[in-house]
């Protein structure tokens, strides 16, 4: 059985399972659709097993396909492992390298990796930009070699790295009766239109709890679920919001948006690189990871401390 199932088998019957679907990893993997069904199933005949059941429109393991499921990972990280030595012990950086980040990050993270990939051409990026509670279950189940987000999760066990600071500033439309008064409190900005992200989103959980330590509440007018959406609301004149200051730079320099002057902020967080803590990174994923921590500007100059979870 040992010479009949291979790892190209293998590496089709894990997409399929990931993505839920044969269409997506024929997708990914850059087959036919008829070539990776054909593919799972010569894998299922092999071992005598049942894999899959179809559930609506998505395919589900089975029982056992778990089980499969679990030894074909653990036989693709050591393959993938045995590459990564021979690189490591050539000194070569080159390989995949699968970041997924919340949508706030997207404004600055693609400039920082263009400035990494012309340090090391022979690295291929994957970025997925998604919301924090697909990040999240990224993260959970290991896809990624790291995960850009502004919070780390807590009920996971995982090591966060800080690398820049997320400055949360308050913004409005530039003809807002609020832009030229300086100090505003709180109780004050609590009274404005508010347009929020998503319940679950760092930045909004960051400002929840800000006023709730203010004993204070804010019922946002709007949820949105993206700093784009959030931005053109404001620009319409919707109301006010909070997002990152890399978010809205560009719009603050020409006039379109303008930052309130208000108590407690700018709210100052940090953007992380995390990772679940067993996690064995890559040679590309470490440089990476060690590009971001200590080769970035930082305004303060002071060295940031990796955070571990659990």
């Amino acid at each position: 059985m040992a010479q009949r199932v291979t790892l190209r088998q293998l590496q089709i019957f894990e997409a399929v399972a990931r993505l839920e679907s044969f269409t997506a990893a024929a997708r990914e993997l850059h087959l036919t659709q008829p070539t990776v069904s054909m593919q799972v199933a010569k894998l299922a005949d092999e071992l005598g097993l049942e894999l899959l059941e179809q559930v609506g429109r998505r395919v589900r393991l089975t029982s056992d396909g778990r089980k499969v499921m679990q030894a074909a990972a653990d036989i693709l990280a050591r393959t993938e492992g045995l590459r990564e030595l021979a690189q490591e012990l050539k000194g070569e950086v080159r390989g995949d390298l699968r970041i997924a980040t919340v949508t706030s990050a997207a404004y600055f993270l693609p400039h920082i990796l263009g400035a990494f990939l012309k340090r090391y051409p022979r690295v291929e990026p994957f970025l997925s930009v998604t919301n924090r509670a697909r990040v999240i279950e990224l993260l959970r189940t290991g896809a990624d070699d790291l995960i850009i987000m502004g919070r780390a999760p807590q009920e996971l066990d995982v090591v966060a790295h800080p690398f820049l600071d997320n400055e949360l500033v308050v913004i409005a439309p530039p003809d807002h009766p609020l832009k030229e008064r300086g100090g505003i409190p709180l109780a004050r900005l609590a009274e404005e239109r508010f347009l929020m992200r998503e319940r679950g989103s760092g930045t909004r959980m960051a400002v929840d709890s800000l006023f709730a330590e203010h004993g204070l509440s804010v019922r946002p007018t709007m949820e949105l679920g993206s700093a784009e959406a959030i931005k053109q609301a404001v620009l319409a004149g919707l109301g006010v919001s909070v997002l990152p200051r890399q978010t809205v730079e560009r719009e603050a320099e020409s006039g379109h948006l303008v930052i309130l002057d208000v108590e407690n902020f700018p709210l100052m967080r940090q953007w992380f690189a995390v990772h679940l803590k067993q996690r064995r990174l890559s040679l590309v994923a470490q440089r990476f990871l060690d590009y971001l921590r200590h080769e970035l500007p930082q305004p303060d100059g002071e060295a940031r401390k990796t955070i571990k979870r659990k």
